[in-house]
Formats: C-alpha cells, sequence, structure tokens
C-alpha cells in the first residue's frame, strides 16, 4: 500500500518510501571492531554517522536517527538536507552475553515533545518477536509507544524483528517474520518496518508469496529492512516486496556497510553508497504503486 498523504514528510513524490536508517548503535560498533585492533570509540560512531548524513540525506525521502550518538550532534550541526524528514529512535537497546541486542524498551529519555521541537515527525520502535515470550508485553510495549507518539502528533513506526527463542525449542525465523505482523501489525501504528521474508532467498516466486501474505496482514503501509539481506541482494528483494505491497524502505547495512573500513570513508559513501541509495530510490520511484 503506497503513502497516503500524511506521510508526505516521509516519502518521495512518488509515494515511496525512501528512508535511511543510521540508528545502529553497539552492532555499528562491532562492524567498526572488525577493521581495527584498537577499541572502537563513541566519537568514530558518532563522526561516521554525520559524515553519512551529510552523503546520504540528499537522497533519502527521511533518515532515522538515535539518540546515544547521533540525534543532537546531527540537529545542532544540521548535517541532515533540507527536506529529508527526521525520525527519532526512541527504543533502548538491552545487550546479553550472547546477543548485542538481547531485549529493547521504549527510552525514557527520547521526550517526544523535545524531538518533535528538533523537527522530527516521527519516532521509531524496535520490538523483537520471540515464540517463547510475552505476546501480551509486546503488545502493551508497541500500544504506549503509539499512544506517546499520537499525544504528540508524530507518526508512529514500529519495526519487528524474529528472533529465536531462548528456551532452545526449533525455531524458523521466517515463520517468525509472519507471526510478529500477526500480533502487531493491527495495533494502530502508521507504519510498519518488516524484515524481507526469506531475507531475500529461494527465489522470486518464495519471496513474493511470503511478501504479499505480509501484505494481507498488516493494516496500513509498510516498508522493508535491510538486515539479513546482503547489500547487492537488496535492491531485488525490495523490487520484489514492492511488487506485492510493500511502500519502500527504511534501510542503513545495505547502504552504508561496505564502506566501513574503507581507508577514505568520505569518498566511499559518495562512490558507494550515495550510489547503492540512488538505486534502492529508483526501484521504489518505479516500483510502489501509490493507492
Amino acid at each position: 500500500m503506497a503513502a497516503p498523504k500524511t506521510f508526505d514528510a516521509l516519502t518521495r513524490p512518488s509515494g515511496a518510501f525512501a528512508m535511511l536508517a543510521i540508528d545502529q548503535r553497539e552492532s555499528m560498533r562491532a562492524m567498526f571492531g572488525e577493521y581495527q585492533s584498537a577499541p572502537v570509540t563513541d566519537q568514530q560512531l558518532t563522526d561516521f554517522k554525520l559524515a553519512a548524513l551529510r552523503a546520504l540525506t540528499p537522497l533519502a525521502s527521511a533518515v532515522l536517527i538515535d539518540r546515544q550518538f547521533a540525534w543532537r550532534q546531527a540537529v545542532d550541526q544540521k548535517a541532515v538536507a533540507p527536506g529529508c524528514g527526521l525520525i527519532a529512535a526512541m527504543d533502548e537497546f538491552i545487550p546479553s552475553a550472547e546477543e548485542i541486542v538481547s531485549d529493547t524498551r521504549i527510552d525514557e529519555a527520547v521526550i517526544p515533545q523535545a524531538v518533535k521541537a528538533d523537527g522530527a515527525v516521527a519516532l521509531k520502535l524496535l520490538v523483537l518477536w520471540r515464540p517463547d515470550e510475552s505476546a501480551e508485553a509486546r503488545r502493551s510495549m508497541v500500544l504506549d509507544f503509539i499512544g506517546r507518539c499520537r499525544s504528540m502528533n508524530l507518526l508512529s513506526i514500529i519495526e519487528p524483528v524474529s528472533r529465536k527463542p531462548r528456551d532452545g525449542r526449533a525455531w524458523d525465523v521466517n515463520h517468525g517474520i509472519q507471526a510478529a505482523a500477526e500480533e502487531l501489525g493491527n495495533l494502530g501504528a502508521d507504519l510498519y518496518k518488516a524484515e524481507v521474508p526469506l531475507h531475500g532467498k529461494g527465489g522470486e516466486r518464495a519471496v513474493r508469496e511470503a511478501s504479499a501474505r505480509l501484505n494481507r496482514t498488516i493494516q496500513g503501509p509498510w516498508v522493508v529492512l535491510s538486515s539479513g539481506v546482503s547489500p547487492d541482494d537488496f535492491p531485488q528483494a525490495v523490487e520484489w516486496a514492492c511488487r506485492e505491497g510493500a511502500s519502500g524502505f527504511l534501510a542503513g547495512r545495505a547502504v552504508w556497510r561496505n564502506v566501513i573500513g574503507k581507508p577514505d570513508v568520505n569518498r566511499a559513501l559518495v562512490d558507494d553508497a550515495a550510489m547503492r541509495l540512488a538505486r534502492l530510490c529508483e526501484v521504489v520511484d518505479r516500483v510502489v504503486v501509490r493507492r
């Protein structure tokens, strides 16, 4: 389903969402750690995020930014291009010994009124879906989040992600993607951010059939994220999903992941990441049908 008028601050003139995610936190630190032996500093993450914002937001219809490393700096330094909608991440990531992000909760340090004053038009919440954890707790958190967004007339974006159970039972990530949509896709969030079904694998027919099922399940517009899909494969995955009802993407890794570790990051952002983002914009402009 293409975006209605109320989403103009987040969409391209075509009506498609072409949104950049730069809100990764400790997972981004781990990416940098693959290329250096010294500890990855907070400043490195902030510097990269600001460079990416300057290079890529002229192309993106909106951008998702985290409080911990980049929101204040991005706003104060005017690092986001005019016309690119601002989305504030309102999730706090909780690590464990096994996972960089083992759980999430609403970040009480993100004040809707304050980020709206900074120019935000939307808030985002990551929700981890596990088959052995409380559906009621997830729904309650999502409804709380939606209420906070509505109180300030901010758009609400939820991002349910399928994760393995903690109790060791058999698990299928793709079942989780669909089950999360059935559980959380009709609670009133303005936009649903989904994993690409099958993570883009298994061929066009399988991915499109699973995407069509998601489209029948989610009430309202939905977009795909890029985690689990290689940067080179993501444009095709986006096209398949959009042909079955998705309205675009909100993605980070598929755009800028290959830039990390390059000797000249600023050049690589222009030569590699911006080209990838431009291609994705072309895909959604061509494929998303305004309804």
